[in-house]
């Protein structure tokens, strides 16, 4: 299923959104985004959420299909440093960044507040349980819909992959947060959203190792700075190594000129 299906295109359009590379970003603070989802959950509405950085607005550039996934998101917001900097470079500043290691946290609290249900989806095996657990201890009053670590590969097998979306389905919960990387979350999420038209979904990377404590997030000064990734790249040089020096690094660059020179060429988008 194509991704770019799952959203109307009217939603789109009616949207005032930032230009970054071509992509489209909502201008929303942490406390807008967790408004909107609680006031479109009471609506009645489902939808998804997804927090592109510079590694993911990177491939999403040169690949259409990934585009896609940006497409059909309802939410589109910043977690990365160095988009926030393009933005305010380019006259058309998106108000923070938005990670969502940072919202699982927020949106959990908000649906515990009103009586909404989370499901957990993602992780090495054991994973998603013990971050379960961690909610629980931390938002008694979460209504906790279920908590799954699939298999690696699961994705490439058709009855397991069926089995997944089964469960979750079968769940039926209010909000879905699927963490297994951009962009087989994505993925896995376009396959799910036609099931749970009333449910929330965020793609929300390593935040539930995170919340688990599987993970380590980056100390807050380095979130603050930009330097994130060197926290990551530290623990992971080998995977991460070509990806961010080699691609992302000089990406960054380019897409830091180019809103400089777009501002001054008066084309920032108003």
């Amino acid at each position: 299923m194509q991704a770019s299906r799952s959203v109307p295109e009217t939603v789109v359009a009616q949207r005032k959104t930032v230009d970054l590379a071509g992509v489209h970003f909502d201008p929303l603070a942490e406390q807008e985004v967790i408004a909107r989802v609680v006031a479109e959950l009471s609506g009645g509405r489902g939808g998804q959420i997804v927090t592109p950085n510079v590694d993911i607005l990177h491939r999403v550039v040169r690949d259409p299909e990934l585009k896609g996934h940006l497409a059909a998101s309802e939410i589109v917001v910043a977690d990365g440093k160095p988009l926030i900097w393009a933005s305010r470079l380019a006259g058309d500043p998106l108000p923070a960044r938005v990670p969502g290691s940072d919202l699982i946290w927020s949106l959990s609290a908000a649906m515990a507040e009103a009586g909404r249900s989370v499901y957990l989806l993602g992780g090495e095996p054991g994973t998603a349980e013990r971050a379960d657990e961690v909610l629980r201890e931390r938002l008694p009053d979460l209504k906790r819909a279920g908590h799954l670590s699939p298999s690696i590969g699961f994705d490439a097998r058709p009855e397991e992959y069926d089995e997944v979306c089964d469960e979750v389905a079968g769940a039926a919960p209010d909000l879905v947060f699927v963490g297994f990387g951009f962009p087989k979350q994505e993925r896995v999420i376009a396959r799910l959203r036609p099931r749970l038209p009333h449910t929330w979904f965020l793609g929300c990377g390593a935040a539930i190792g995170f919340v688990a404590g599987v993970q380590s997030r980056a100390p807050g000064w380095m979130q603050d700075s930009g330097l994130e990734w060197v926290h990551r790249l530290r623990l992971e040089p080998r995977r991460l190594m070509r990806r961010y020096l080699v691609d992302d690094l000089p990406f960054a660059v380019r897409l830091l000129a180019g809103s400089a020179g777009r501002r001054l060429r008066g084309g920032a988008v108003r």
